[in-house]
């Protein structure tokens, strides 16, 4: 199977995203269906695994560690902090909010290693950059994390190329994790070269377009009232309208590759460069296996370059997150 480095961690080349196995895409996911999700990834090849604080208020975290701490030793772990519903009480609230302090960022961590049922988590990500507090004085106290042997790597989420030069001077950074897939070029502007002359890894969350790419999902007003995709600009009716025409050509170069569509998506993203790692997301077992198997696609420079001129940034409908969710991030906007 095709690995790849994840800082100092080899893995192989697809991993799994774990926020889907109980949180944000509206129907609820049972802790049994979650369980059989994470067998299935580990009976396939899987070897990253990709949680948070956040997912599920603790559920993935917690689901995670009751599967997967017996087979600790053979896969890498990362989770993330900054951006949870507790205090530092513990006590769980009803909203979520980005919270960057030292003080905070211990508490996560301490609250993930119990749920996780580890002793150190190997790439623990700043969930989201709180820009209320110096990215320095964030990313120092992971450094310090690591220096007490609760973390092995710090990673950032959603952060741009110049947030990232500032954390890394601080502290060396192992992985950025921002959107990425033919739909959202976002960190093509200046992140991936960023990382690149640093030598970061780049982790791809949604590589298949929040599941636009797989051809599932044709009819947003049938998606569950509680999916986070409803508020999306992208499948709001005038604009998704427009996105669903995309997918009939995409098709139909699926199927000329021999692949599925998913496949031919994670495929794309895998082509973009041998530091990039996408972590598809899944609460179907037959997924994880379909998505493990896109890592043996190979496309040609031809195909590459039909695809890129059907779905870029001109030609997909609206933002991929509503305003609100834009202000919370710290990436380049597109022009």
């Amino acid at each position: 199977m095709q690995q790849r480095q994840l800082g100092p961690f080899t893995v192989n080349a697809v991993g799994l995203g774990c926020m889907n196995i109980c949180h944000a895409y509206g129907n609820p996911v049972s802790a049994d269906q979650g369980e059989r999700v994470l067998r299935t990834a580990l009976d396939a090849g899987v070897t990253h695994f990709d949680t948070a604080a956040l997912y599920g208020f603790g559920v993935s975290e917690t689901l995670v560690g009751k599967v997967l701490a017996p087979y600790r030793q053979q896969f890498t772990l990362a989770s993330k902090c900054g951006m949870t519903v507790e205090d530092e009480g513990g006590r769980v609230k009803t909203g979520r909010k980005i919270d960057g302090r030292p003080e905070v960022l211990r508490a996560t961590c301490e609250g993930s290693l119990k749920r996780l049922k580890t002793d150190v988590i190997d790439l623990y990500y700043l969930h989201r950059w709180d820009k209320s507090v110096p990215i320095e004085e964030s990313v120092g106290a992971l450094g310090d994390l690591v220096r007490a042997g609760k973390i092995r790597t710090i990673g950032l989420s959603e952060v741009s190329a110049a947030t990232l030069r500032k954390a890394h001077a601080e502290y060396p950074i192992t992985a950025v994790q921002t959107e990425y897939s033919l739909w959202t070029r976002n960190p093509e502007i200046a992140v991936l070269a960023a990382c690149r002359e640093l030598g970061v890894s780049f982790v791809a969350f949604s590589p298949v377009a929040r599941g636009f790419l797989t051809d599932t999902v044709h009819d947003v007003a049938a998606l569950p009232e509680k999916d986070i995709r409803r508020a999306m600009p992208r499948f709001l009716p005038e604009n998704y309208a427009k996105n669903l025409a995309l997918l009939t050509p995409y098709k139909a170069i699926a199927a000329e590759v021999g692949c599925t569509p998913a496949q031919l998506a994670l495929a794309w993203v895998l082509h973009q460069g041998k530091d990039i790692l996408p972590i598809p997301g899944t609460a179907n077992e037959e997924h994880v296996r379909e998505n493990m198997a896109a890592a043996e696609v190979v496309l040609s420079a031809e195909v590459l370059g039909r695809l890129n001129s059907l779905i870029n940034t001109e030609t997909v409908s609206g933002n991929r997150y509503t305003e609100q969710s834009s202000r919370e991030v710290d990436t380049e906007p597109l022009p």
